[in-house]
């Protein structure tokens, strides 16, 4: 059985080690994770099977997304290779929509396969005057209206917010 929980302490270097698994040493040039640089995530889930192992996860970050106000940024998201095809990466994803609804969220953006996405609702069209602050494969950059045109029209730069892990470490 599989139990899909908030992100523990305990989860970080298993979480880490799946991540390079799946996207490897250049997960960290991409322009996604210049938002999530030195940011705590606002929401983080981890999947875990029945011995406690890590076997997927999903983040939500804050943001600015331009003319539309606050957003959340969504990834990465990963399986371990042993739980693919199962159903475990849409568990995750509505997981992750379903806490970011339930906390008053209005959107949710992301970069990735529309194919995929697109069964959870994720639309290109939502993301046509919204920029990244670099380079971005327009055709993966997705967005997802959880309040009813919460995007509409939406125009600007997308912008890093929330937490930074300094300010939490100056708080301690």
């Amino acid at each position: 059985m599989v139990t899909i929980r908030a992100e523990i302490s305990s989860d970080l270097g298993a979480r880490e080690a799946l991540l390079n698994r799946g996207f490897g040493p250049t997960r960290f040039r991409k322009t996604s994770e210049k938002l999530r640089k030195g940011r705590i995530a606002a929401y983080a889930f981890t999947a875990v099977d029945d011995s406690n192992k890590v076997i997927g996860t999903v983040r939500l970050w804050n943001i600015i997304a331009g003319s539309a106000g606050p957003s959340l940024l969504l990834g990465p998201l990963a399986v371990d290779g042993a739980a693919r095809g199962k159903g475990l990466g849409a568990a995750l994803m509505n997981h992750a929509i379903a806490a970011a609804k339930a906390e008053g969220h209005d959107s949710i953006l992301l970069v990735g396969d529309a194919p995929y996405y697109v069964r959870f609702g994720f639309s290109q069209g939502l993301t046509r005057s919204l920029h990244l602050p670099g380079p971005v494969d327009r055709a993966r950059f997705l967005g997802l209206e959880l309040t009813e045109q919460a995007l509409d029209g939406a125009e600007g730069l997308i912008a890093a917010s929330g937490t930074m892990v300094e300010a939490l470490k100056v708080a301690a």
